[in-house]
């Protein structure tokens, strides 16, 4: 009798310690999530805000493991005007090394169901209804050759977008910096888009002139107030570029560098993959929600290659390399509903040791096959000197279609306008892939609100 009291007053014993186990769990459990929530940034309090009207929900990406502390994944359902990706297939590659952190993403973030088919449908509409020669303009994204001569150029060659410089803010106000973009939009059947690089840091075109100190680097914003004052920051780039009737910036830089000696160093975010992801994805969808057009720049990575402003440089990177670290922030980028993604012009010898990226098709493969991209492919500009020293800048604009890019940023846009025109004409580029580009360009256009959604 003893015997059986002993093993049942054991069994009590053991049953509260149990008990009291399971309860401590759920405590720090608790505990846990209020710390996160404590933590939850500016950029999460944004992003996941009322959505916009667009009905396509971002997911998480599988990419990286970035810690919660840093990235708080709340924000997974703010809805984009980007079309992100299908599915990741980087994991698939022909490269047997890839790295597992590259696999496929656990759901599609893609614009889907009726909102997506309505928006495909609209851009199909106004695509049948477009001659050979708007569509041909609708590829170029010109440099802002100043007012007068833009609207005139706009409505001749029918140009999908104009991009400028600190050259057409140097000296004007904002008034009439306003009204020589609303000269060009009046002009236009198809709204323009109205682009600029305001990264910060050593690339502030606008801030230069109508903010009381430029933008900092995101870099030194996070440096000195973390994700708050880089959450507040671009949201006050978002505003600015808004208010002076601006549509893109061409922005986020998704480049890694360590080195403060590369070209790159001044631009990047860092050299740390997860850090450089967190700051690519929330900034994606901070543009998103506020319907200011942005764009991954400079794919497949740049790594600390030569300025390709002045001349030819060639990446002799393994493949590896990209798909372990380079393409991550790419990918987190496409994931949460990136619009826009800029090729670089560096040689890329492990995927084509020819052509300069901005110019290769296999380049453009890996974003589109292998990373699953859907939205639209923009050539950095074509008068720099790595394109004009490799074919010229006329002959780039038809190479550049060829290789499978959607907008041409372009100096000498008439004379290239007029190549790509004569190469339809002669078969060389086909009318179909033509539609192509200008169906992603006018589903953008609609999702940023440019063309008023049906």
């Amino acid at each position: 009798m003893k015997q059986k009291n002993g093993i049942k007053g054991l069994l009590i014993l053991v049953f509260c310690l149990l008990a009291a186990a399971l309860i401590l769990s759920f405590m720090a459990y608790r505990t846990f999530r209020q710390r996160q929530d404590a933590d939850s940034s500016y950029f999460d309090s944004t992003a996941s805000s009322t959505p916009d009207s667009t009905g396509a929900e971002s997911s998480a990406s599988s990419l990286t493991s970035v810690p919660a502390a840093d990235f708080d994944h709340s924000d997974q359902s703010t809805q984009k005007p980007g079309e992100g990706s299908t599915s990741s297939n980087l994991s698939q590659s022909s490269d047997s090394s890839s790295s597992s952190d590259l696999s496929e993403p656990e759901s599609s973030p893609e614009s889907s169901g009726a909102d997506d088919d309505a928006i495909t449908a609209q851009a199909q509409k106004i695509l049948d209804q477009m001659t050979l020669e708007e569509k041909v303009g609708q590829m170029f994204y010109g440099r802002f050759p100043g007012p007068g001569q833009a609207e005139e150029d706009a409505a001749q060659y029918h140009l999908g977008g104009f991009v400028l410089f600190g050259v057409d803010f140097e000296g004007y106000s904002k008034e009439e910096v306003i009204s020589h973009i609303d000269a060009c939009q009046a002009v236009s059947s198809i709204p323009m888009l109205m682009g600029v690089d305001e990264e910060g840091g050593t690339v502030t075109r606008v801030s230069d002139y109508f903010r009381d100190t430029p933008f900092l680097s995101p870099r030194d914003e996070y440096a000195q107030g973390g994700w708050d004052l880089v959450g507040s920051e671009t949201k006050e780039r978002a505003d600015l570029l808004q208010e002076l009737h601006l549509n893109m910036n061409l922005a986020p830089v998704c480049d890694m560098a360590d080195d403060p000696d590369d070209f790159m160093y001044d631009r990047s975010f860092g050299g740390d993959v997860d850090l450089v992801s967190t700051f690519v994805s929330r900034s994606v969808r901070l543009y998103n929600q506020n319907q200011m057009g942005c764009c991954l720049k400079h794919f497949p990575g740049y790594g600390s290659n030569l300025d390709t402003h002045t001349g030819m440089s060639v990446d002799t990177r393994d493949k590896e390399t990209f798909l372990s670290h380079e393409l991550i922030p790419f990918q987190e980028g496409i994931d949460a509903g990136a619009p826009a993604v800029m090729v670089c012009h560096n040689i890329i010898n492990c995927f084509d040791d020819v052509n300069p990226a901005s110019l290769s098709p296999a380049v453009h493969q890996l974003l589109r096959d292998q990373m699953g991209y859907q939205g639209v492919i923009i050539t950095d500009d074509l008068a720099m000197g790595a394109i004009t020293d490799f074919c010229g800048e006329v002959n780039s604009a038809v190479k550049a279609i060829d290789a499978g890019n959607d907008l041409l940023i372009s100096t000498e846009y008439a004379d290239q306008y007029a190549a790509v025109m004569e190469a339809v004409g002669q078969g060389q580029i086909s009318e179909d892939r033509i539609d192509q580009s200008v169906l992603r360009i006018l589903k953008m256009k609609i999702r940023l609100g440019l063309i008023p959604q049906e």
